[in-house]
């Protein structure tokens, strides 16, 4: 049931290899590497293995019968239902910080609530989008690539 495109699961293990997402500006332009992610900016987020994006529409899912949650396009490239907003406390999305992620075109939120797949991808979990901000819908970055702005701009300590 559902779209048809790739399902986006959740799994308890923080070092999983294939739970890597690369954030990513509405344009490319937008979103230059080492510049801190805004409370409140649109984002896209790209799956690093497959190249597909995280994606959502009016499918219900296939656990919850919530809102369907894919991963969808080639290469980083995929459509105007790709975009979420970084809802977080501050002015900038922190390291360490709890955030939630509301969908531009439908508004739900990122969500996972515990349902599990059987075969073929037992104990995974599903995700989804849910319409009202609750506890289920929290995410925090937990291993990745970190780049730290240089406070001054003139400075550049990489190759």
């Amino acid at each position: 049931t559902g779209s048809g495109q790739q399902s986006v699961t959740g799994v308890e293990a923080s070092d999983d290899a294939n739970s890597y997402w690369r954030i990513r500006g509405k344009s490319d332009s937008s979103c230059q590497r080492g510049t801190p992610v805004k409370c409140g900016q649109a984002i896209r987020l790209t799956h690093v293995n497959t190249g597909k994006n995280l994606h959502t529409h009016h499918f219900p899912s296939p656990l919850s019968n919530n809102q369907e949650v894919s991963a969808f396009g080639d290469d980083g490239e995929g459509d105007d239902l790709d975009f979420w907003i970084v809802q977080c406390s501050g002015t900038f999305w922190e390291r360490e910080d709890a955030v939630r992620f509301k969908h531009v075109g439908t508004e739900v939120f990122l969500s996972i609530t515990g349902e599990q797949y059987g075969h073929p991808i037992r104990g995974q979990r599903e995700v989804h989008g849910m319409p009202a901000a609750n506890h289920h819908n929290y995410w925090k970055a937990m291993e990745g690539v970190f780049i730290k702005p240089s406070l001054d701009p003139a400075k550049h300590d990489e190759l």
